[in-house]
């Protein structure tokens, strides 16, 4: 590449990406050789942006934290207020909010200089959103941490917490992250269960970006959407915690029905002064919905998806046969 100004812009987002990059990856991605990637690197540092490097045979490259924000980019104010934008957006799962954003979240707050950083947290804690209470609220840092990890392809540890209570310690190769405008997933390969799965993040805790590379594997189908789209629309079985749609309608009113379902299965709407419908995207298994739909107490009928409602017919000639004759 021998437009220096597009090398430089390159080069300044491979660096952005929150990995270290080895000087000899660098030069392979800018088709130049090692020691224009140093005279860049040093061109970099002269604009003001912290550009580190580490000793060794090897060697690489990182952009880190400065004492103040590199030139020509954000001011203090506008670098608080995305941050802070972006947080909110994602902690709480704001419709339209899609990946992109979290990429950016991970690299501004990893160039924030720690006086600001301070702001934004400050600000975070001190506001309380008003949110629909489904439990599916999660925390920002989560996301920055697994964006990094799959933009710089870094194997990712964590723990996870299924739909029935059970606790797993997960090693993944993660893709993408998919936001549904309620909840967030993540894509990815599971290197234990040799397969891809989905995750619900608001399930995940102790995110940790291992820093053992990966080279990154194709999707079985289409893209990070499609693949989840396609989990939702076909459970592959009962008890997978893969994440479906639920269609439902009861016959009775829906501040009823609301009140005796749990909040994370989403608000019924009504449909008639007797009458109301629920929608929702789920990731529980769906024994545990179909035994909390049966506890509301009135007669209700299940559209999507067919696992549950294959569940139920058997779950109810199961019930039929335990009374007997007697029936």
């Amino acid at each position: 590449m021998t437009d220096t100004p597009a090398r430089l812009l390159q080069l300044l987002s491979l660096l952005q990406t929150p990995r270290e990059w080895p000087g000899s990856e660098l030069a392979t991605r800018l088709d130049v050789s090692r020691r224009t990637v140093r005279r860049d690197i040093d061109r970099l540092r002269d604009l003001g942006y912290p550009v580190q490097a580490t000793m060794g045979a090897e060697g690489g490259y990182r952009l880190v934290a400065g004492k103040a924000m590199p030139p020509l980019v954000l001011d203090d104010e506008e670098a608080v207020a995305i941050a802070v934008g972006l947080r909110a957006g994602a902690g709480h799962a704001v419709e339209g909010i899609e990946e992109a954003s979290v990429r950016a979240l991970a690299k501004l707050e990893q160039v924030l200089p720690s006086r600001l950083r301070r702001q934004v947290s400050a600000l975070q804690a001190a506001t309380v959103p008003l949110t629909s209470g489904d439990g599916a609220s999660i925390d920002p840092q989560t996301l920055t941490v697994m964006a990094g990890a799959a933009t710089g392809q870094e194997r990712l540890r964590f723990a996870y917490r299924s739909g029935d209570g059970t606790a797993t310690k997960r090693l993944v190769e993660p893709h993408r992250l998919v936001s549904t405008g309620r909840r967030w997933y993540l894509v990815a390969y599971d290197i234990d269960r040799e397969d891809w799965r989905t995750f619900r993040v608001d399930r995940v805790s102790e995110p940790f970006a291992t820093g053992a590379r990966f080279v990154p594997r194709g999707l079985p189908t289409g893209n990070a959407a499609d693949f989840l789209r396609q989990s939702m629309q076909a459970l592959g079985g009962i008890g997978q915690n893969e994440p479906f749609r639920l269609v439902a309608t009861f016959e009775a009113p829906a501040a009823f029905v609301a009140a005796r379902l749990p909040r994370s299965l989403g608000t019924p709407v009504a449909t008639g002064e007797h009458t109301c419908r629920l929608e929702a995207e789920l990731g529980d298994s769906p024994e545990w919905v179909g035994l909390r739909l049966a506890l509301v107490d009135c007669e209700f009928t299940v559209r999507e998806p067919p696992v549950l409602v294959e569940y139920l017919a058997s779950l109810g000639a199961r019930i039929g046969r335990a009374v007997g004759p007697a029936a």
